[in-house]
């Protein structure tokens, strides 16, 4: 690293929880708060911590299928109080896009489940179901039940001078059964048979976190999220820190291989992280320390050491180490995204290569 590039914003920390810092948490659900039908162990607690601190929390989806009054009743039976009113989805994202575009009051056709029409209808827009209504937007959001015949229509519609909005445009969706076609598969049968592309109001959209500051009036929000693509991205797009949580999609090595748009503030296990500080990464000699841990970039390698610090038995289950190795990396690539190769450093103890393991960056 050089002197007259900055560290990545990971080696600052937060000498206070984020709870205690900022005003709201813009919290993505699924990977964050919940995975497939069950609640993240211990997100219910965090999420009271958090509000105990004095923390308000909204609750941030690209799925534009359900609604908020669906969403909080969902959150609610997983034991995490939510109302409504602190839900926000891209498809209000996307209604608030197109009453920028055209006033409230233009005809606009709904694409997707009951969420995008329930959206439109909340800001004002009036709700059409045929391309010979004359709609002048195309609002496309996920749905299980979409099939050809609102394609069609969508098709229609914005080869007849529609705009095409997209609630966003996640290729894929997380099931029981494995990865799924998203929202951005079919909105890519759209797009390609007309043409044209879609706006998209959604994460990392910054429709998407401006619509959740302005219904939560933040003043010092924080992103949480577990994908770097949606979540880290839209946060830092509109200025917002981020917060990456590990109980999602995101593994150690995907974050290390990070490009600088993608890379977030503050690291966590899970969304207890809100509740704790989170210890800066300093330089140290040649390398970056951060707490008993020290990461060099030694040529091709970033190889990782711990010395005097907390016991052997705690190495293996502490962060320090990957936000040591992150802020390594990303310093000797501070413009650009690049696979990390990472080794215990020679004499390294054994709790070092253990940490290495568990988080999938030893090569097995």
């Amino acid at each position: 690293m050089t002197a007259d590039v900055p560290p990545p914003s990971l080696a600052h920390g937060s000498a206070q929880p984020p709870s205690r810092v900022h005003d709201v948490a813009l919290l993505d659900l699924d990977g964050v708060l919940y995975v497939g039908p069950d609640a993240v162990p211990g997100a219910a607690a965090a999420l009271e911590q958090a509000r105990g601190a004095g923390m308000r929390l909204g609750f941030v989806t690209n799925n534009a299928a359900r609604t908020p009054q669906e969403v909080a009743a969902h959150l609610s039976e997983l034991g995490m109080a939510a109302d409504p009113d602190d839900v926000i989805t891209s498809s209000q994202a996307a209604a608030t896009v197109v009453v920028d575009l055209v006033g409230r009051g233009a005809g606009v056709l709904p694409v997707g489940g009951p969420g995008v029409a329930s959206a439109l209808t909340e800001a004002g827009l009036r709700v059409v179901h045929r391309a010979e209504d004359d709609p002048v937007a195309v609002v496309q959001g996920y749905g299980r039940d979409v099939g050809w015949t609102q394609l069609a229509e969508a098709v229609v519609a914005v080869r007849g001078g529609a705009r095409h909005v997209a609630t966003n445009t996640d290729a894929t969706i997380p099931s029981p059964r494995g990865v799924l076609p998203g929202n951005g598969a079919l909105v890519g049968v759209v797009a390609a048979v007309t043409g044209q592309q879609p706006l998209v109001a959604g994460k990392p959209a910054p429709a998407m976190h401006r619509e959740c500051v302005r219904r939560t009036g933040a003043q010092r929000p924080v992103v949480v999220g577990d994908r770097l693509d949606t979540d880290v991205e839209g946060g830092r797009r509109v200025g917002v820190p981020t917060l990456l949580v590990l109980s999602g999609v995101t593994t150690p090595g995907t974050l290390l291989a990070a490009g600088p748009e993608a890379r977030p503030d503050l690291v966590a296990h899970d969304v207890a992280g809100l509740c704790h500080a989170h210890p800066a990464v300093e330089p140290d000699a040649d390398g970056w320390r951060c707490g008993a841990w020290t990461a060099t970039v030694d040529d091709d390698a970033v190889l990782l050491s711990a010395g005097d610090g907390p016991p052997a038995d705690d190495l293996a289950d502490d962060l320090d180490g990957l936000r040591a190795l992150c802020v390594a990396h990303w310093a000797a690539h501070p413009d650009e995204s690049a696979a990390a190769t990472v080794r215990a450093a020679e004499g390294a103890a054994p709790a070092v290569a253990e940490a290495l393991a568990r988080w999938g960056l030893d090569g097995s």
